[in-house]
């Protein structure tokens, strides 16, 4: 096989797994434009249509899903082979792609990726930050960070960041005063509150427990937005109460911006896990990086217990 074969091979690979051009040249660290002719050498070459293209979306077709899932076993053996390989060198190079949730994005990633690439110069490091559901590996990610209930089945899961969390539900000092303070959750809905929606258009519910009972309640008030920044400022402002990961409120709390409200209520629960898929040579990248959050894990226990 010719090297330029393999090249539009592995282009058209990118682009069906990601189903989208932009997305695949993202993760490739090319430009679209030539994904885009790699993969219509291929279809000339093949003299079958691959790929089904509109202005919202790309998909394969039946002819390309068959190629997709032919190429893949091969695919991951040319990459396990080159990984292999890596190993031997003192310092790991190549790339670390990560999709993450948001909240571990803002919250926990900053100073674990400062250390991490500190220690690791040669290791180029990829965030995608959504909270989506999405199949992280079929996308080209090497692994992904979710909460307990978002874990993908058959992955191995590391602990990464801090083991428990908690929400917060908070309001400034003015609302407060002017509208009462909620002494139950089901006060919440007599309120203005800040709601926070997805990218993918989903509002979930605020969950409320307290001595085994649990309260989901669907708030209303003037707000609705999927940017921190803005309900950050929304409830400074006085407009409403806001409920999200304590970590986004706590230095607004420890200021007095903001006071927190039914703390009885909130319950912590377990923090994010790191996971992904068990491989004979894991890359390179990734293995220094799980390598790295076991040990911070380890120095956060040992931590714990001095």
């Amino acid at each position: 096989m010719q090297d330029a074969e393999l090249q539009d091979l592995l282009a058209f690979a990118a682009v069906a797994r990601s189903k989208s051009f932009r997305g695949a040249a993202g993760q490739q660290g090319v430009s679209a434009s030539g994904l885009s002719a790699a993969v219509r050498r291929l279809e000339d070459r093949l003299g079958v249509r691959l790929l089904n293209r509109t202005t919202r979306s790309v998909t394969p077709t039946d002819a390309g899903a068959r190629l997709l899932d032919r190429l893949g076993p091969a695919l991951s053996s040319v990459s396990d082979a080159v990984d292999s390989v890596n190993s031997y060198r003192d310092t790991p190079t190549g790339t670390l792609r990560l999709n993450v949730p948001g909240v571990v994005a803002d919250l926990i990633l900053p100073d674990i990726l400062a250390r991490f690439m500190a220690a690791h110069p040669a290791i180029r490091v990829e965030v995608m930050a959504e909270d989506s559901f999405v199949d992280v590996l079929g996308q080209g990610f090497d692994a992904g960070v979710r909460y307990d209930e978002r874990l993908e089945k058959d992955m191995i899961a590391v602990p990464i960041g801090p083991r428990l969390d908690r929400y917060a539900c908070v309001a400034a000092p003015s609302y407060l005063e002017r509208h009462g303070r909620p002494q139950h959750p089901h006060d919440l809905l007599q309120h203005q509150c800040i709601r926070h929606r997805f990218s993918h258009g989903v509002s979930l519910p605020w969950e409320f427990e307290r001595s085994g009972e649990l309260v989901k309640i669907t708030p209303k008030g003037p707000l609705v937005t999927n940017r921190l920044a803005l309900q950050r400022a929304a409830v400074v402002a006085g407009f409403g109460i806001a409920a999200s990961f304590v970590g986004f409120y706590a230095d607004l709390i420890e200021s007095g911006a903001v006071e927190e409200i039914l703390i009885d209520w909130a319950e912590p629960f377990s923090g994010p896990f790191l996971f992904y898929a068990e491989r004979r040579h894991m890359p390179a990248p990734l293995r220094a990086f799980v390598d790295f959050i076991r040990e911070d894990q380890r120095r956060l226990q040992s931590t714990a217990l001095s």
